[in-house]
Parts: C-alpha cells; sequence; structure tokens
C-alpha cells in the first residue's frame, strides 16, 4: 500500500510538471501566438500545424490533469501521455533535423518523463473511476 501512496505522488508530481510545460509553456504559445511561433522556427511550418501541434499539446495537458481530479474517464491519462510521447518523439525528430542536438536531448528527457506516466498510470498506480450509481426503471 505504502508503494502505492509513493507511486502516485510522484505521478502526480511529474504530471503536474508536464501538464503546466506542455500545455502551458509549450502548447497555448502556439495557439495564442502561432505566426510568431512559427516565424522563430528553425525549419518553417505552415501556421495551420503549428495550431495542431499547440492543440495536441493543450488537449494532452488536460488528459493528464483531468481525469484524475474529476474522476471521470480515468483511462484517458494514459492515453494522453503514450500521445504526448509520441509527439516528443516527433519533436526529437524534428530538432535532430534542425540541427539542434541540445534541445533534441530536452524533447527526449521530456519524453520519457510521459512514458513514465503512460506506464505508471496503466500499470502501477492506475486513477480509480468515480463509480456512478445506475438509475433502474424498473419501479419498486
Amino acid at each position: 500500500m505504502k508503494y502505492l501512496k509513493s507511486a502516485n505522488v510522484q505521478l502526480w508530481a511529474v504530471q503536474i510538471y508536464l501538464a503546466l510545460f506542455i500545455g502551458l509553456g509549450s502548447g497555448l504559445p502556439k495557439w495564442l501566438f502561432p505566426d510568431v511561433v512559427a516565424a522563430n522556427m528553425p525549419i518553417e511550418l505552415p501556421r495551420a500545424f503549428v495550431l495542431f501541434i499547440g492543440t495536441c499539446e493543450i488537449l494532452g495537458a488536460l488528459g493528464l490533469i483531468l481525469p484524475g481530479l474529476t474522476h471521470i474517464g480515468t483511462r484517458l491519462t494514459p492515453i494522453a501521455a503514450a500521445c504526448l510521447t509520441l509527439l516528443t518523439v516527433c519533436a526529437t525528430v524534428y530538432q535532430l533535423l534542425a540541427h539542434q542536438p541540445e534541445s533534441a536531448i530536452f524533447a527526449v528527457l521530456t519524453g520519457l518523463l510521459c512514458l513514465f506516466v503512460a506506464y505508471g498510470r496503466w500499470r502501477r498506480a492506475p486513477l480509480v473511476s468515480r463509480q456512478v450509481p445506475r438509475l433502474s426503471l424498473a419501479s419498486s
């Protein structure tokens, strides 16, 4: 039981960090200022694609946090973490193509944290769904 509490606390700490970094630090600027972000990228990307990436990052960040807070759709958290892992793999490839190995290393580390959350919430310390009472149509 103590292991599950410890794993749960560790996972929540990483989830909060990733949600803040990916959602607010990376996704939100792409949504609010897509032209500025696209102009400052080492390899030019279309505005619509920058908006798409920002949307994916924001939704992934919400998927890391909201299911655990609401206890609704808790299976979405490991899925969101797995999708963010895939997104960081793409970011790593982009950074390597842009000849920015230091940014690629950071993307790999972020991806490993996403993978840690995906595995942890899938196998080690899954979130518990709220039990919603079902209404019966049969009258007593």
